[in-house]
């Protein structure tokens, strides 16, 4: 079955860096997008990175030239390397499948000083 496990979420200061991972099984992950959204408490899930395939990414204007997002098709693993972050960054991030109806549990990722 489909399986998606992040980690790499905690408290970090204004400024500083967070790596998260999305650990994928019960798939072919090499053939398949994924991307990384993020929820406060009372806001929808938004999108804040994706990739292709093929390795082709897109993020979200806010976090543009702070957040990168890569994936390892050889661990079954996609990454959202952070920095510079800010207080507003604070939020659950998830993985996910493509578009699809599979989601990660989820991590918390907390800036504050």
């Amino acid at each position: 079955q489909v399986q998606l496990v992040e980690s790499g979420g905690g408290l970090v200061q204004p400024g500083g860096s967070l790596r998260l991972s999305c650990a994928a099984s019960g798939f072919r992950f090499c053939i398949v997008a994924m991307a990384w959204y993020r929820q406060t408490p009372g806001k929808q899930r938004e999108l804040v990175a994706r990739i292709t395939s093929g390795g082709s990414t897109a993020t979200t204007d806010s976090v543009k030239g702070r957040f990168t997002i890569s994936r390892d098709n050889a661990k079954n693993t996609v990454y959202l390397q952070m920095n510079s972050l800010k207080p507003e960054d604070t939020a659950v991030y998830y993985c996910r499948l493509g578009e699809s109806t599979f989601w990660g549990q989820g991590t918390q990722v907390t800036v504050s000083s």
